[in-house]
């Protein structure tokens, strides 16, 4: 026969033991405060959308107003609310561009 095979001692000393964390990211609060943010800012630009309209509307109903303060009041309107925004402009204001993966 051969060499004896190696025989393998245990130790009685008894090691530190240190708890397996696992490795889980909980993105809960980033994501919550993401969405509060998110929501305040759409808040917030319902808001000015809003007084916009009712700008554009009291100017539209009041006949004192005078028609050049109508016409800015449609122009303001029209430029900021009802302008066409193509695709890639909106998803690059979301940072789609910036991080495809996330999307």
């Amino acid at each position: 026969m051969g060499p004896p095979a190696e025989q393998i001692q245990y130790s009685s000393k008894k090691t530190e033991e240190i708890p397996m964390t696992p490795y889980i990211q909980n993105n809960q609060n980033y994501l919550a405060e993401e969405f509060r943010r998110f929501e305040n800012y759409l808040l917030q630009e319902s808001r000015i959308a809003l007084l916009k309209i009712q700008s554009w509307q009291f100017a539209m109903k009041t006949p004192e107003v005078g028609s050049h303060y109508q016409q800015e009041a449609t122009d303001m309107v029209k430029k900021s609310l009802l302008s066409f925004v193509p695709n890639s402009f909106v998803l690059s204001e979301e940072g789609y561009y910036f991080k495809p993966i996330f999307n």
